[in-house]
């Protein structure tokens, strides 16, 4: 029971405490001040980058599908990424299901083009085989016609005339037939020559589905730690996605001796990001661990990317330094550095008002506050520089003063002037 009215009393008593301490019915609020600060003045971009090795051996499904119609394969079985592998080593196991019909439609092919062979080679050798058979009888003729005129010299001579008009005519069809006899062959080799020349090609075709289909199952063509591709929209290549036939790269082999921090800017900040800025690089994984590198590119084009309401353009920074503890897909936190000022004066970015163009501050001059213009020089995310208007020594407002009627207002020139 004492339990139960303990904690309840300690806030009512901590409550009464405060209201005797700062007062129950203060209408009076806390205006907050601060003062420029001196010092080295840095401008930059902070953005998330993810590493990866600038440079890798890409491990790639079946290249040259796209021959075969077939434009997307699915995988079936993968390796667990990070995975050291040796050259030769298994890395991947795509669909075989849609390149296995394709086979058998090949192989069919196959099969009825040799039935062609076969078809147009018999047919060739009955023709031929004719023809020669032919030839043989005109060339019994020949001679028969050429007795019947050794015979016909003994008869009239239209009889003559007549058996040397056939033996004429034999030997003529017997010179025909022998051209047409070696056209004949000439045609059967043409006909031969294409069909052989269709076989061909389809073997041809059901050899390199054979070669694709042992491509299926992806190998390492070297040694090295297994990264998956990453596709468009961030998501990494997993059992079950499909590889394109444009690319069918499914994962890489990075080379770790220099790697890059890949971030995207938003369409303001790029303006400030140029190539060859400098770079202090921190991994979200290893706190401690400070790193430098530099921009050595950035896209002239945006782009739309996922979870992102306006344009980014994508910013590569190699890093200078090379670590073993560096990992392909490790998060980043990159500070470009855009401009240094060794010793400038600076102050709060809240303290700045913009009224017709003018930027001033509210500073306070004795007792009252005053408006006070102030020239600015470079900005940062929190703070922007002074070059003229204010002191070290001037107190100024976080936030707009409470009475400000009436309230006196210095101007550049004026203090220019007065000095």
């Amino acid at each position: 029971m004492k339990k139960k009215y303990l904690i309840p009393g300690i806030i009512i008593g901590l409550s009464m405490i405060a209201w005797f301490v700062f007062g129950g019915e203060s209408s009076e609020t806390v205006e907050l001040t601060t003062t420029p600060k001196k010092g080295e003045f840095v401008v930059d971009v902070t953005t998330t980058g993810e590493l990866r090795a600038k440079q890798s051996v890409e491990i790639k499904g079946p290249q040259g599908v796209r021959e075969i119609r077939l434009f997307n394969m699915k995988i079936q079985r993968l390796i667990p990424e990070g995975t050291i592998v040796k050259e030769g080593d298994f890395v991947a196991e795509l669909d075989r299901s849609e390149i296995t019909g394709r086979l058998q439609d090949a192989m069919l092919e196959l099969q009825q083009a040799q039935s062609q062979v076969t078809q147009v080679s018999l047919d060739s050798t009955l023709t031929l085989s004719q023809a020669r058979d032919n030839l043989i009888n005109l060339d019994y003729a020949l001679e028969e016609r050429q007795i019947a005129v050794d015979q016909s010299k003994y008869e009239s001579p239209a009889v003559q005339r007549q058996a040397e008009i056939d033996l004429d005519k034999a030997r003529r069809q017997l010179a025909q037939e022998k051209k047409n006899y070696i056209t004949k062959v000439k045609q059967a080799e043409a006909q031969m020559s294409e069909v052989e020349a269709d076989l061909q090609e389809e073997q041809n075709e059901v050899n390199k589905i054979r070669s694709l289909l042992q491509q299926f199952t992806v190998k390492a063509p070297a040694q090295g730690m297994v990264i998956y591709k990453r596709n468009y929209d961030g998501s990494k290549v997993t059992e079950g996605s499909d590889i394109s036939a444009w690319n069918p790269t499914v994962a890489e082999l990075p080379d770790f001796s220099v790697m890059e921090s890949i971030t995207y800017v938003n369409e303001v900040d790029v303006q400030k990001i140029a190539k060859d800025q400098n770079v202090e690089i921190g991994l979200d994984a290893i706190p401690d661990k400070n790193l430098y590198g530099t921009v050595t590119s950035v896209a002239n084009i945006g782009e739309q990317r996922p979870n992102s309401d306006s344009k980014v353009y994508e910013v590569i920074i190699e890093i200078a330094e090379t670590d073993s503890v560096l990992r392909p897909a490790m998060t980043t936190s990159n500070r470009v550095i855009v401009n240094r000022v060794p010793d400038a004066m600076y102050i709060p970015l809240e303290t700045i008002h913009v009224q017709d163009s003018t930027s001033y501050v509210f500073k306070r001059d004795g007792l009252s506050p005053v408006m006070q213009e102030v020239e600015l020089g470079l900005m940062n995310e929190n703070e922007v520089i002074v070059h003229r208007g204010l002191s070290m020594d001037d107190v100024i407002y976080l936030s707009v003063p409470q009475d400000t009627v009436g309230i006196e207002r210095l101007y550049l020139e004026e203090e220019i002037t007065s000095n």
